[in-house]
């Protein structure tokens, strides 16, 4: 009987999908290249990359030979029609019978001011779309490192949170005893179980922002809301690596931007649109090829097989109209470079602002770095002068509130310093 039930249960579990999904381990490089290969933002931009290599082709082709054919029947149920070219004649009757062609036409433009401009504007547009995926190329990486960051000093804020839960713990459990011995009063009991909730509160509340930290690096990485991830990088190793200033003596150069760069594609465009305009001033000459195959000929047909033909259009007059968009066109391309001007000015500053941001935090972050390690020493000592009875449960909290806040400003300092060296790597495009 047990082999029975054992071969059931074996086949039962067989017959039962395990869904199990692998767990993604990321370093910090490795989180950026996965982002730049699944991020949907940057798919999406990829793909008007693309598009835009298929209008260039398609403004191409207009300047190829275009050819067409037609097949046609015409049925004139049984019309007739009456020509008389003798008054003392008799009319000769002539019947319509049904006709069927065949025709192919073949069309080559030979010149046209607006095709050869258009087609300059389609590879402008599509180094525009490429610019375009450059910058969110940055964007993508900025956002999948300041993620990433923000969950390493969640997870740090969340170890330093349960190192201090229970050490307050213990302290709360001796402190209780002692009350239950009669040697302290109920009230240091009740002041230190207040400590410990505010921690145990501090701790859920850290807890829910790191799952909402790896929610929004799950989605800068393409990934599904339910894939688990391990960051492998250790946030001493970033510390070592990326909080340094000697980059800041690099002088900045505006040309290395990229909405610069893409300031100075519009113009080019704005500039072409000019030409664009003008050209509608200019002729076109097309050259027309058409060959007729008579399927079924009527009783009188003149019409040949083969023609050739040119066709030259001339503009003459239009009102005033491509004027008008000539002149457009010159105001456009002002307001384009008036644009670039004003980028140049904005950038300069805001580069400028951001280096001064840049020392100004590392010089907090320095600052709060020492005021965590004397906060430690001074709690350090409060517990031991606590355990010895020399101070209140009321001193104790305090110290203890004191080295999280430290701590909070600590790790905010960092966060703020690590995101302000992003700011300036991608303003200058070092990302």
């Amino acid at each position: 009987m047990l082999p029975k039930i054992f071969l059931i249960a074996i086949i039962s579990f067989g017959m039962v999908p395990i869904y199990a999904q692998e767990t993604l381990v990321l370093s910090l490089d490795s989180a950026i290249n996965y982002a730049l290969d699944h991020n949907k933002k940057l798919i999406n931009s990829k793909f008007a990359v693309d598009a835009s290599v298929q209008k260039i082709k398609a403004a191409i082709a207009q300047g190829l030979p275009q050819a067409s054919a037609v097949l046609d029947y015409t049925n004139y149920l049984g019309a007739e029609a009456q020509l008389k070219m003798n008054p003392a004649a008799p009319p000769v009757t002539i019947e319509f019978n049904p006709t069927s062609n065949f025709r192919a036409s073949v069309n080559q433009l030979i010149f046209s001011g607006s095709y050869f401009v258009g087609l300059k504007l389609a590879k402008l547009a599509n180094k525009v779309s490429e610019q375009n995926y450059q910058k969110d190329i940055l964007d993508v990486k900025e956002q999948t490192i300041q993620s990433y960051y923000m969950i390493l000093i969640t997870q740090k804020l969340i170890s330093i949170l349960k190192e201090n839960r229970a050490n307050a713990q213990i302290t709360f459990k001796k402190t209780n005893d002692l009350a239950n011995a009669g040697v302290i009063e109920k009230t240091d009991v009740k002041k230190l179980s207040v400590m410990v909730a505010s921690i145990d509160n501090a701790l859920k509340s850290t807890e829910r922002q790191l799952e909402l930290g790896y929610n929004v690096l799950r989605l800068q990485l393409g990934l599904k809301p339910d894939q688990a991830i391990i960051l492998s990088t250790d946030l001493s190793a970033i510390q070592k690596k990326y909080i340094q200033s000697a980059f800041l003596t690099n002088n900045f150069n505006i040309k290395n931007n990229p909405d610069y760069q893409l300031a100075l594609l519009q113009n080019q465009m704005a500039e072409k649109q000019i030409s664009l305009k003008k050209a509608g001033y200019l002729p076109t000459l097309v050259a027309t090829y058409s060959y007729t195959k008579k399927i079924k000929k009527p009783h009188f047909d003149i019409t040949p097989e083969n023609m050739v033909g040119v066709t030259l259009s001339i503009p003459i007059l239009s009102g005033g109209q491509r004027l008008a968009e000539v002149k457009q066109a010159k105001i456009n391309y002002d307001i384009a470079r008036n644009t670039e001007a004003l980028l140049t000015d904005q950038l300069t500053m805001t580069e400028k602002q951001l280096r001064y941001n840049y020392n100004n935090l590392l010089e907090q972050f320095e600052s709060q770095k020492m005021n965590v390690e004397v906060a430690k020493d001074v709690l350090t000592n409060m517990n031991r002068k606590y355990k010895q009875g020399l101070i209140s449960s009321l001193e104790l909290t305090s110290a203890n509130n004191e080295y999280l806040t430290a701590q909070s400003n600590y790790y905010s300092a960092m966060i703020k310093l690590l995101n302000a060296e992003l700011a300036l790597l991608k303003i200058n495009n070092n990302l």
